[in-house]
This record gives C-alpha cells, structure tokens and sequence, in this order.
C-alpha cells in the first residue's frame, strides 16, 4: 500500500457570505480506514465532504487525495478513484436502477452493451440487491434499496475511496443495521478507504475505526472512548446523553 493518508487537508476555510463555516481544518483520513465525520447541526459536515470531493472550492487550504494535491478541477483519473453515495440516492429518476450504475462507466469506457449490462449485474450482487432490480426505476425501490443501488453505483469504477453522506438516514433500525454491516464487509474485502458523514451513533459504534468531529470551525479526531472525555459541550451531550448512553450500552454488553 502506498505510503501516506489516503486524504490529506491543511488549513481549510470555508465562508458563505460572512459566516465563516471552517477556520483552518487539518484533516488526515489514513488508507484502509473507516472515518466517521460528526458534528452539531450546521457545523458544515456535508460542506467539508464536498470540498474534499471537488464540489465545492474552499476559500483556502489544500487538498490532497491520494497523494495528488488538487488545486482546481479534479482530474478524471483521479475522480475515477473514489465514489460518493449522497444522503437521498442521488439516482437518475427517468432511468433504471442498472443504467444509473452503468452512468459513471459510460462516462469514462466504451464498452459492448453486454458487458455494461454484465458489469451492473455484478455491482448489484456486491451490495446485496436481486439481478431483478436493475430494471426497476428508483421510484419503485423501497429506500433501503435505492441506498443499495446508490451505493453500488458509488462502486462502479472500482474505487479507492469512498464518500458516504447520511447513509442510514431514513432507514429503520433493522435496515440501517444491515446497511452498516454491508459497509463494513465491503471496506474489508475490498480495502476501501471510507469517509461517512453521520449522525447515527449506532453506525459509529458498529463500524468507525477513528471520530473527525466539526467543533468550533476546526477539526478533532479520536476514538469513540477519548471523545467522551473531550470537554466540549456538543461532545458531552452527544455521548452522554440517554440515547448516546443506551447505545453505548447496548454495544458493551453485545461485546
């Protein structure tokens, strides 16, 4: 494995008019991990997701992934090494569930219509999902099953990195249960790099190697055991309060 953090930020700043979201975010996101992104309401958890993903230039501060520092656009090849699944899905509406997966490999091969059609099969049985449902459009998907097929397109060009916003957002205990168990097998056997902005304790606990957590426009890292000792409010709150401590609980005892 290459030498160095699969992602690397210094000194990130983020403004949206005069409201200053991050003051000099330093982030290092090591390879084969999986780095869970948290922080309070408008803390900017998505925003620095999207800046780290090319969708949104900071004001300052650089940004390497993979060794290559991205100064403006994200190359193609480059883009071509990581997928991002968005909290809703983010599929094309009109087209079905295996034209969606097969969007980012038209962007990028010409391949025969078989192959495209094989290849979307093949990411569908990664995430879990019946050869049946490529032809089904998004809207006739339970939500569970559309994250599913977000997700397997995320995984269409056999990416190094992987960016997850929200990905239990919406879903039931069971499923989002389910959901974190796939993440977690497929970080393992495909030794993905993973960055999961959430809020969902439970998906910390099951599957987070290290925290990144957005306090006061900068960034601290650490586990789930050093965090619950951090003095800020937010933490304090977030860890110790009757579902943080239940949850807590709940993975002792299942331990």
């Amino acid at each position: 494995m290459p030498a160095g953090p699969a992602i690397r930020l210094r000194g990130i700043v983020n403004r949206f008019g005069p409201t200053t979201v991050h003051d000099g975010v330093d982030l290092d996101v090591e390879r084969g991990e999986v780095l869970a992104l948290i922080g309070g309401s408008g803390s900017g958890k998505s925003v620095l997701l999207r800046t780290i993903v090319g969708l949104r230039r900071p004001q300052a501060g650089t940004i390497e992934l993979l060794g290559e520092r991205i100064d403006k656009d994200v190359p193609p090849a480059l883009r071509a090494r990581y997928g991002m699944l968005f909290q809703d899905g983010a599929l094309f509406s009109s087209l079905t569930v295996a034209r969606n997966i097969q969007v980012p490999i038209r962007e990028r091969y010409r391949l025969p219509e078989r192959l495209l059609d094989e290849l979307a099969r093949l990411k569908l049985s990664l995430v879990g999902l019946p050869c049946a449902a490529g032809a089904k459009l998004p809207a006739e998907l339970s939500g569970g099953m559309r994250k599913r097929a977000g997700l397997a397109r995320a995984l269409a060009l056999d990416p190094e990195l992987l960016f997850l916003d929200e990905p239990t957002a919406g879903l039931d205990p069971i499923a989002a249960a389910a959901f974190d168990e796939l993440i977690g097998s497929l970080q393992r056997s495909l030794g993905l790099t993973v960055v999961m902005v959430t809020h969902d304790l439970d998906s910390l606990i099951r599957i987070a190697d290290r925290i990144a957590v957005l306090v006061d426009r900068r960034i601290v890292v650490g586990t789930i055991d050093a965090l619950r000792r951090h003095p800020d409010p937010w933490l304090q709150a977030y860890f110790g309060g009757v579902r943080g401590r239940a949850a807590l609980a709940a993975a002792t005892a299942g331990g």
